[in-house]
């Protein structure tokens, strides 16, 4: 008989995607509200959340989209058609109403509705990243921001340059690595791939597309070392994930080689894993292991992005290959339905990026069966998260579920592109997958009996 954890049940949620759309990065916190459909959504949660520092913040950022409704906004992201106007007429006003959502004062908080006639919101020359709806609270507000200027300059650079990756105007550098076991970092990844590199960025910063992308954002194109910069943040927010896997997979000694491939499975996958992800972003995974008998990488979550539902099986890989799939749902529900039946390979790694846990009850609740299967049933796991402290109460609660914790620390090939925290743009920035835990069964065996009872009693209160 399986573990009771496994067979615990839970509510299932019920198409090219909008490349304009991007849902920020938000403190997500337990917030009361319904969401658009049954299960947990951390793009639920952290759309909502924006309401916690700016209220109105979130029907702004709807109004600009032409859109009505959370609910139409995430038919977009999820490959839908919008019932209202939703489009731009225009690069020049899609970039100017995507600006116009980050228009709020970062002091008082302050809307441009809620602003008189004769005044208007004013964005800091330095960083040009926050607004402020007067002198006062810009200068109330600049001991707080003083400290992270410097760093959103880069962030208000990055999110205009991340236009060229969604056109396919920056294409990601590739090719086998010659000395895959030197590769540790991104220290020593940049090092083995100079030459190729220097070659790419300088086409793109020559590139019309570049011209055309400065010339409708309706601000001065800054210098070519800026852009490279830019460029190469970029680079490692996309490669962080491939790579990540593979800092699991090279850690926890899983052989890349056996006989009909090997798999890796993401849980609590959005449309941050799945949006616009291309077969082709995967390939330094495998340069990665340049002797490995094919990989499959399974993306598994309740918000993964409909162009990515793509059929798998659990058939033999041709050696060399890498193949992208997705499924819909909870993981644990999954499990049940394709692993358990043999539709879907059984896992040589699970990785949860950002699951979140730590963050809300109504999160936790959902990963709970999840924690649970992957503890019992002993499936080498990784998990990332944005920062040391987000570390620090991850850590506890596995510790709580008697999980045998294998490793942890900072990510060697964590992405260098931060990340602002969109209703509190003064709070200091995070960066994608910033820190691992690496974990593997349990702290202590229990026998059948002991096991539903600590599941039916609920670890959690313990």
């Amino acid at each position: 008989m399986a573990p009771r954890s496994r067979r615990r049940r839970h509510k299932k949620p019920p198409s090219s995607v909008v490349s304009t759309i991007v849902t920020p990065p938000a403190d997500v916190t337990s917030v009361p509200l319904t969401l658009s459909k049954p299960g947990p959504s951390i793009d639920a949660l952290g759309f909502f959340s924006l309401e916690n520092n700016v209220p109105g913040l979130s029907q702004l950022i709807l109004q600009k989209l032409n859109m009505k409704s959370y609910e139409e906004y995430k038919l977009v992201v999820d490959g839908g058609t919008p019932v209202s106007g939703f489009g731009f007429r225009c690069p020049q006003e899609m970039f100017q109403k995507m600006e116009d959502t980050f228009r709020f004062c970062a002091h008082c908080r302050v809307l441009p509705s809620g602003l008189p006639d004769t005044k208007v919101l004013r964005h800091c020359k330095r960083c040009r990243n926050v607004y402020y709806c007067g002198p006062e609270c810009q200068r109330s507000d600049w001991p707080a921001h003083r400290k992270v200027c410097r760093e959103l300059h880069l962030v208000a650079v990055d999110r205009l340059m991340e236009w060229l990756l969604v056109t396919g105007d920056f294409v990601l550098p590739s090719g086998p690595w010659p000395c895959p076991a030197d590769v540790q970092d991104w220290d020593t990844w940049f090092s083995m791939r100079r030459l190729q590199l220097d070659t790419t960025l300088d086409a793109v910063i020559g590139s019309h597309a570049m011209t055309t992308l400065w010339a409708n954002v309706g601000r001065p194109r800054p210098d070519p070392d800026v852009l490279q910069g830019s460029l190469k943040r970029l680079l490692t927010d996309a490669l962080s994930r491939p790579l990540t896997l593979g800092l699991g997979l090279r850690t926890l000694r899983i052989d890349t080689g056996k006989a009909g491939g090997s798999t890796v499975h993401v849980v609590g996958a959005s449309h941050v894993e799945t949006f616009l992800t291309r077969p082709g972003d995967y390939d330094e995974l495998g340069y990665m292991f340049p002797g490995h008998t094919g990989l499959r990488v399974v993306m598994v979550g309740v918000d993964v992005a409909t162009d990515f539902l793509q059929s798998t099986s659990a058939s033999t890989l041709k050696p060399g290959t890498i193949q992208l799939s997705g499924h819909r749902g909870l993981y644990h529900d999954f499990w049940e339905e394709k692993v358990e039946t043999g539709q879907i390979a059984h896992p040589d790694l699970v990785v949860a990026f950002h699951p979140g846990f730590h963050a809300s009850a109504d999160l936790m609740e959902a990963w709970l069966p999840t924690l649970l299967l992957l503890r019992d049933y002993e499936i080498p796991t990784l998990i990332t998260v944005y920062s040391h402290q987000e570390l620090a109460a991850s850590l506890q609660i596995l510790v709580d579920l008697d999980v045998h914790i294998i490793a942890c620390g900072a990510n060697p090939f964590t992405s260098r592109k931060p990340e602002q925290v969109y209703s509190n743009p003064n709070k200091q920035p995070v960066y994608c997958s910033a820190y691992y835990i690496m974990f593997l069964g349990s702290t202590c065996q229990l026998d059948k009996k002991e096991l539903e009872e600590e599941v039916d009693g609920g670890v959690l209160n313990n």
